[in-house]
């Protein structure tokens, strides 16, 4: 994908911004994952749409490409321990520490909607920090029965990304009705359709 970023272009269905990093890398559990920042271009442009930064600052290295997507999984390896009652591994948790400790990032007012004001030097780098402020804050005010969420794992059979469950008696099962949650009520639906039709066959036969 190229030329200038649209929402289309990623999965900003989540609540969570460091869970909307997550899902990045789509389809986890799937037999063809989806990488949606696979070049530096494309990391920019995940970046653009979700407020840090535009499409016009300077393009990020192909390592910063590389930290951004460990930081990525790190987030989603420590958010998958907590969502089944555990903590993050310690190098993760490392990981994570080290990139908020880059944070050069202001919030500022403008027109009335909070916003995030990055330095001139590495732009990009300062809006991962930002990933990373949102992912420890997220993960370490929601764990077990801090905060008032639940972290949890998508249950759609191929996504595995992670979602903050805040509904009554914490009953959500996908993290976005958009995507996977439409693409379980249509799979419910053929297979209604399929035993339906198996069923009128074998009343033929």
């Amino acid at each position: 994908m190229t030329g200038s970023p649209t929402p289309g272009d990623f999965r900003l269905g989540n609540e969570i911004l460091s869970f909307r990093f997550v899902a990045t890398l789509s389809e986890r559990r799937g037999d063809a994952v989806v990488e949606r920042i696979a070049t530096p271009e494309r990391l920019r442009a995940w970046l653009a749409v979700n407020e840090l930064g535009s499409a016009d600052m300077p393009l990020p290295s192909d390592a910063l490409l590389r930290d951004a997507r460990e930081l990525r999984e790190a987030i989603h390896r420590a958010g998958t321990a907590i969502a089944a009652d555990g903590v993050p591994d310690p190098a993760d948790e490392d990981l994570l520490n080290r990139w908020t400790a880059r944070h050069r990032a202001r919030l500022v007012l403008t027109g009335g909607r909070a916003r995030w004001r990055l330095p001139d030097t590495d732009p990009a780098r300062a809006a991962l920090a930002v990933v990373a402020v949102d992912a420890v804050t997220t993960l370490g005010t929601h764990h077990g029965s801090h905060g008032d969420g639940v972290i949890k794992r998508c249950e759609q059979r191929t996504c595995g990304g992670l979602f903050l469950d805040t509904s009554r008696g914490r009953r959500r099962r996908w993290c976005s009705m958009a995507t996977c949650g439409n693409k379980v009520k249509k799979a419910n639906i053929k297979a209604a359709r399929d035993g339906a039709a198996a069923g009128h066959g074998d009343r033929m036969s």
